[in-house]
């Protein structure tokens, strides 16, 4: 994969973990942990399309469907965990 594919990755994957912060709202934290969600999510998605030769919606040598998939399981996961409280006992 060239230079191109990875920036252009990065950019929709920042893209995508934006979106979400608009969506779901929140402060400045959950936008850099939405977007680093996002960013690990997509370039895990893009692996493991390409390990186990899933190709679906190509573009170049990005496997954009697989990564948007990952990306969005990820940040759905990460939204769910985030939600958790933690009660102190007195």
């Amino acid at each position: 994969m060239t230079i191109q594919g990875y920036i252009f990755g990065a950019v929709i994957a920042t893209l995508i973990g934006a979106l979400f912060h608009l969506w779901k709202g929140g402060k400045l934290g959950r936008l850099i942990l939405y977007i680093i969600l996002s960013w690990f999510g997509f370039w895990i998605g893009h692996f493991l399309g390409e390990s186990l030769g899933w190709d679906f919606a190509k573009v170049g040598g990005l496997n954009l469907g697989m990564a948007i998939l990952g990306d969005v399981l990820v940040l759905g996961v990460g939204y769910w965990l985030s939600l958790v409280q933690v009660e102190k006992k007195a």
